[in-house]
């Protein structure tokens, strides 16, 4: 299964209350946003990230057919393109909501630290945009579940009943897929998925659950995304070797962790800030909580600036951690059927 990103929700860290669209008359609080209303505002995005994934499909299917796909060479049987095509529209799924999930971190990123001076769109519409591609991310990340348990259960047209439960299992229940890298590939990209819905729809019901529960609960989406990202280099076919495309995969990760650290070394929020916590003056219980806060948003910025040096050293070496040497036996490692 390729990449299930899921990442996709608001960025890891709350911005400043939306000033949302459309404007309220002066003297009035501006319309809370809706699922509803966003759904509404998605369509355009959601068009755009069909044509999207149609375009990523014909590539690898024209890849196929040509056999210059390394995904021929993990898994031979499948140079069949029109056999497979329903698997390859689920990798190219994938792909897209990799795709649309880094888009959205970026843009969460963009609204809760340090702006540039220089925005093509207003906060509003960031806003509004961000929360969009949100939406049509866990679209992208639910069409490549399903179409990839379609693809288990279309094969087998005789027993299509039980077929079904067992691709069920296989694609949705982790623990469920039992064929070698998918062991764990698998279950990464299931986490990514289970954790993505909630957190990114959490943002609709956080006037109900208190900003505060909100804002540590929403921190967890760059896990979502982390795991998505960790899923795609882990089972992607595409980047299954060492070579230029999975390069380049490690590659767009680094604006994402460039951003973090900004983010993290300059928070808007004073309570987030490294400033040495009152001369040491706290006493007791109060006291220690206050050092160890201290002590783990430290942690965190060396941690973050240490992912910054990995993914440039990975780049710059060119060991991503790719398999250099086909393996003699393909379906033993990596077996769709």
């Amino acid at each position: 299964m390729k990449s299930s990103p899921a990442s996709a929700v608001p960025e890891p860290s709350e911005p400043a209350e939306p000033a949302e669209e459309p404007v309220a008359a002066p003297g009035r609080r501006p319309p809370r946003p809706t699922l509803r209303s966003d759904l509404r505002a998605s369509v355009p995005d959601g068009l755009i990230a069909l044509v999207v994934t149609a375009a990523v499909f014909a590539l690898l299917y024209a890849r196929i057919r040509a056999k210059t796909s390394s995904t021929v060479t993990v898994m031979p049987f499948m140079a069949d393109a029109g056999g497979f095509w329903m698997y390859f529209l689920s990798q190219a799924f994938g792909w897209a909501a990799l795709l649309w999930a880094w888009g959205t971190v970026i843009l969460g990123l963009l609204l809760s630290g340090p702006r540039p001076k220089r925005l093509p769109l207003s906060g509003p519409r960031l806003e509004r945009l961000h929360r969009t591609t949100s939406l049509n991310t866990i679209a992208l990340i639910a069409a490549h579940a399903l179409l990839f348990a379609a693809e288990l259960v279309r094969h087998d047209t005789v027993r299509w009943n039980s077929r079904l439960w067992t691709a069920f299992i296989e694609a949705f229940v982790p623990g469920g897929y039992d064929s070698g890298t998918g062991q764990i590939a698998m279950p990464v990209g299931q986490a990514a998925l289970y954790l993505a819905v909630p957190l990114g729809l959490l943002f609709y019901v956080r006037h109900r659950i208190g900003p505060k529960t909100w804002r540590v609960l929403h921190r967890f989406v760059i896990v979502v995304y982390i795991l998505s990202v960790w899923h795609t280099l882990l089972y992607g076919t595409n980047v299954w070797y060492d070579g230029w495309f999975r390069t380049s995969v490690w590659l767009l990760q680094l604006p994402i962790a460039a951003l973090l650290l900004v983010r993290l070394l300059r928070p808007a929020r004073r309570s987030e800030q490294l400033a040495l916590p009152g001369g040491g003056t706290g006493t007791g219980g109060a006291g220690w909580r206050t050092w160890s806060g201290w002590s783990l948003r430290l942690v965190g910025r060396v941690a973050v600036a240490g992912v910054v040096v990995a993914i440039l050293a990975v780049v710059l070496s060119g060991r991503d951690g790719g398999r250099t040497i086909p393996p003699a036996d393909t379906s033993s490692t990596h077996n769709h059927d």
